[in-house]
């Protein structure tokens, strides 16, 4: 009976690059015993390019694939560019422009994406003439449609296009320009680990440079790809290992640790910035992050000043032999199969399959052991080196960084007022406009999280508040889903922000207290808040004869919010209006009112009303109550003895009568008015007309329809009842449409109608 035996690993080799690609990878594992295999037997793959959707959903602790999904966050050069300035605008947010965390984020070339970034390249292009600029396609490689551009004007306005700030003074070696290709390893995602290999190349350009010979490919561009095809280069591809380009620094008296130091904290910030849209796009994907890493070969620019800029992150790096072995070929081909066994063996490709649930610190000290010539990134001992632009770490990444050291992680509320009715509390998030209603649970960790307290001691309290009844693990991950909702959100900004350093993007100025009241109108009450000062200062003085203080409890409520354009108006769970100034508060309110005052077989009209017993003329004003047309009406009001005030219902079956509403109106005075007939409409236009002929009923009713609610939903049309009434009020016999200023013209008009005694009409 023969023994039985454990079949060989199998690896699966797959995209549309030459076998020199994969050469390193294949001799490492079958140097180890692994064979061959294919799509479907396989417990190791190395894809040039990206595997079908179906291979990252067989990934597993045991069969691990050389890519991550959601990549394309670092590796689409216009996803890299807007990933770092995302990354970069949070940072400013949260400390300033000046601060050293925003600062060392000052790394990559201003871009813009074609075509929707045209207009603002030009303006950038026209500000300042002496930048120049470089055309790249958004995800292609080899330097394929690579341009260095005279006039960025003339940049394609087509999509996949980038056109990017050109570093316009680079170092160079031997008078040759030169680009630096690292290696970065981003070992998992969850939790992210990241590092950075110790050797890489500085690829020359293979003309000299110089400032004036911007159209020359060979001087200006560094991709072997391309220099390959200049003939006139003695040496057209060359290629200088990391150990001999920072052994020339030192001789020419530079500090190459300073440098190195930089390029390694680059990598670090742009594994950070692309982290989140890989987490997303992995679960969209059914990936293992257990079963996913990425080489990534980092392509940087060292100027004058010795400071590194990244130019692009590349997929699939090359990992063939690209220069001859005279011009490095030779160090080129060892630095490339150190490469790929050390990341095998990181990887622990030649380990036991990894089963474990949880990645602890001593699977992370396992790692780093057999990590070779990959210097460890992060996470690293000192987790507040990087904890401001994580932001919300996963929960993985927490757990690991506090087994590493001490961690105290923190927040603070950002952009957000506080709505509390009875006990029950809600949030608005200025900026979004997005609206939460909290649970107790999520309330009690808004209070204690917006408070600053460390999360550690949050955890603690929640634990105390349940009684001891739920195990921490589960507190921890119904915390971390709570909090993910509010950073994605953007309600919740770094605690450990530095407020010695002066924050020149945000303003110190601390919100003012909230002023509560109640607002009855039409038999209905609304719980009313607004910013104590100049806000709650016009809503009491404008609607004084609507405010309610008898402590009846309310239908509904009404909140006036301060948001990042200028205020809003909310109720309950939605937001009104957004974007109103001061003098648009009081009538946002009462025309939120008026639409409530609508019900079945009613009309409501936004509109004056000049009253006495005789009846009503109905005055469209324009603009809902610009400040000429109200003076006119308030002063023919005054002299008259008229009431006038603002809304009016219509019953459909009786389009001839009207009920006023009664709410107030600017300076006017306020007088409770019976149902009464209409007797004239007055059009106080915004196209003044000293003519008092009666306009058409078709401009008329135009004239009345935005003013007509017939439900509380906006968005809603009118019924064709509705309609025919409004008709029938505009072909009434008193019909006029006149210059709003005139006082003498409105008087002269109502002399004409029956709103008017004989002898007041005399006057």
């Amino acid at each position: 009976m023969s023994a039985h035996t454990t079949p060989p690993p199998r690896f699966w080799l797959s995209g549309k690059r030459h076998a020199e690609q994969d050469v390193f990878f294949r001799q490492t594992l079958e140097a180890k015993g692994w064979q061959q295999g294919d799509d479907a037997h396989w417990q190791a793959a190395w894809v040039t390019g990206m595997p079908p959707r179906a291979a990252f959903q067989a990934t597993s602790p045991s069969r691990v694939m050389n890519h991550i999904p959601g990549n394309a966050a670092l590796t689409v050069k216009s996803r890299l560019h807007a990933g770092l300035k995302a990354l970069r605008d949070r940072t400013r947010h949260h400390f300033g422009e000046l601060h050293p965390n925003t600062k060392r984020l000052n790394f990559f070339p201003r871009a813009y994406e074609m075509p929707h970034d045209y207009p603002a390249l030009v303006e950038d292009a026209a500000a300042h003439p002496d930048k120049r600029w470089i055309l790249k396609p958004t995800n292609a490689s080899k330097g394929q449609g690579v341009q260095v551009l005279r006039d960025p004007v003339r940049a394609p306005l087509e999509p996949n296009w980038l056109v990017q700030e050109y570093v316009a003074n680079p170092h160079t070696i031997r008078g040759h320009k030169y680009v630096l290709r690292l290696y970065m390893l981003i070992a998992s995602i969850d939790p992210l680990r990241v590092y950075l290999y110790d050797q890489g190349f500085a690829k020359l350009a293979s003309a000299p440079w110089s400032p004036d010979d911007i159209d020359n490919p060979f001087s200006q561009l560094t991709n072997p790809d391309i220099n390959a095809l200049n003939l006139d280069a003695e040496i057209p591809v060359e290629f200088i290992d990391l150990d001999r380009y920072r052994h020339w620094l030192r001789e020419q008296g530079h500090d190459d640790q300073a440098l190195f130091s930089q390029l390694q904290d680059l990598a670090t910030l742009t594994a950070l910035s692309g982290v989140e849209a890989m987490r997303a796009r992995s679960r969209e994907d059914g990936a293992d992050p257990r079963g996913c890493y990425e080489l990534i070969g980092l392509d940087c620019l060292v100027d004058d000043q010795l400071k590194p800029w990244i130019l692009e992150c590349n997929l699939s790096p090359s990992l063939g032999t690209c220069a001859k072995p005279e011009h490095g070929g030779v160090v080129e081909e060892a630095v490339k199969t150190g490469l790929v066994q050390d990341m095998i063996a990181l990887n622990g490709l030649d380990q036991p399959p990894r089963d474990e649930a949880t990645f602890d610190a001593a699977a992370l000290a396992a790692e780093r052991e057999r990590a070779g010539g990959f210097v460890p990134l992060y996470p690293t001992r000192d987790g507040h080196r990087y904890l401001p632009f994580v932001g919300l770490p996963s929960l993985a990444d927490y757990r690991l960084a506090t087994e590493l050291a001490p961690l105290s992680l923190s927040f603070h509320g950002q952009g957000v007022s506080e709505l509390i009715d009875d006990d029950r509390l809600a949030l608005y998030h200025h900026p979004s406009g997005h609206y939460f209603q909290l649970n107790d649970s999520a309330a009690l960790i808004w209070l204690l999280v917006s408070d600053g307290a460390p999360i550690k001691s949050v955890i603690e309290q929640l634990q105390e508040a349940s009684g001891g009844q739920v195990d921490t693990d589960t507190l921890s991950s119904d915390l971390w889903a709570t909090l993910s909702l509010w950073w994605q959100h953007g309600l919740l900004a770094p605690g450990d922000r530095d407020i010695s350093v002066p924050d020149t993007t945000s303003s110190a100025r601390e919100r003012p207290a909230t002023w509560r009241g109640t607002l009855f109108f039409d038999q209905r009450r609304w719980s009313i808040s607004a910013p104590e000062g100049p806000v709650s200062a016009m809503i009491t003085e404008t609607l004084t004869p609507l405010l309610d203080t008898d402590g009846n409890t309310a239908d509904t409520s009404l909140h006036v919010l301060e948001s990042a354009n200028g205020y809003c108006l909310t109720s309950d769970s939605r937001v009104i209006r957004s974007r109103l100034r001061l003098d648009d508060i009081v009538p946002a309110i009462t025309q939120h009112c008026l639409s409530h005052a609508a019900s079945n077989g009613q009309l409501v009209l936004d509109v004056a009303l000049l009253s006495r017993a005789e009846g009503h003329v109905v005055c469209v004003v324009p603009n809902q109550a610009p400040a000429q047309a109200m003076d006119t009406l308030t002063t023919v009001a005054a002299h008259h003895g008229l009431a006038l005030t603002r809304g009016a219902r219509l019953s459909l079956p009786a389009p001839n009568t009207l009920e006023p509403l009664n709410l107030p109106l600017e300076d006017a005075g306020f007088l409770f008015q019976e149902r009464g007939p209409c007797v004239g409409l007055l059009w106080l236009d915004d196209a003044p007309s000293d003519s008092s002929e009666a306009p058409s009923s078709l401009e008329l009713l135009g004239a009345l329809l935005p003013r007509a609610l017939e439900t509380a939903d906006h968005q809603q049309g009118l019924s064709p009842d509705a309609l025919t009434a409004l008709q029938h009020m505009a072909q009434g016999s008193h019909c006029a449409r006149l210059a709003s200023t005139s006082v003498d013209a409105v008087n002269q008009w109502l002399k004409q109608t029956p709103l008017l005694p004989s002898s007041q009409a005399a006057v």
